[in-house]
């Protein structure tokens, strides 16, 4: 998802062997785009090896209508594929039988809608994914790492590293992500969001994990211990202060 003049432009990618099923699609959209004033672009593959392709070489989609049953390779097979890539796409699949209903969810699909695709029942679940995209979109972090283009949930990091010109974001799961970047540009784009805070040059820490505060160091819940410089605890401690008492965050004394 790109902002294009202070509006969010989502990117959707249709997969299906039917070239009818992609027509019909494609008109359902421009229509649901005039309606409703939206700025989203499409693009179209007629098999999940086009999808996966253009995926390995760097395109990101917001959301994917991704039919099951395509010769060569399944749409389940190719959507967990499409999650070693990427986690956060809305995946929705297309089908004319219930039957793989189930094992849709297993690899977190957003929707399993039944053929034929009919007007009222895509506006309605255009404009529930697109509510969700928006809102994942404004509370998270999209980088370029290692596992490829990555949207970490900003609830869920609990601190970044930088050591020399990569940066570790911690996720509160424990999982890792690495990324080239400047921790500077970071705080400066995460400072909005007002629960981080800078204690060191090379750390940034959510202050929703924080355990507590030493002179010393802060403890976080997963017990990593972020340094605090000399000197710097006084100033430390009543930034977090501030921030909990803003929180409404209860205090015993």
């Amino acid at each position: 998802m790109e902002r294009v003049d202070g509006k969010f432009m989502l990117k959707i990618a249709f997969c299906d062997d039917d070239l009818e099923i992609l027509k019909e699609l494609g008109i359902l959209l421009d229509k649901y785009k005039k309606e409703r004033d939206e700025d989203l672009t499409c693009t179209v593959f007629q098999s999940p090896l086009e999808l996966l392709a253009a995926i390995e070489k760097g395109f990101s989609f917001d959301i994917s209508f991704l039919d099951i049953l395509m010769p060569g390779e399944n749409g389940i097979e190719t959507a967990k594929e499409i999650r070693q890539y990427d986690n956060n796409m809305k995946i929705i699949f297309l089908t004319s039988s219930p039957e793989f209903a189930v094992q849709s969810y297993t690899v977190g699909a957003y929707f399993y809608q039944l053929k034929p695709v009919w007007e009222e029942s895509f506006f309605r679940l255009m404009d529930s994914v697109l509510a969700e995209c928006t809102k994942t979109q404004e509370n998270s972090l999209i980088l370029r790492s290692k596992e490829g283009i990555t949207r970490i949930d900003l609830e869920k990091l609990e601190y970044c590293e930088v050591i020399g010109r990569t940066l570790f974001f911690h996720l509160g799961n424990g999982k890792v992500f690495e990324s080239v970047g400047s921790l500077d540009d970071l705080f400066l784009q995460l400072k909005p969001y007002g629960n981080f805070l800078r204690p060191h040059r090379s750390f940034l820490v959510n202050m929703d994990y924080i355990q507590n505060i030493s002179y010393r160091a802060i403890k976080l819940i997963s017990l990593a211990e972020i340094p605090i410089p000399h000197g710097k605890c006084s100033e430390i401690k009543n930034k977090y202060l501030e921030y909990a008492f803003n929180r409404k965050q209860v205090f015993l004394s």
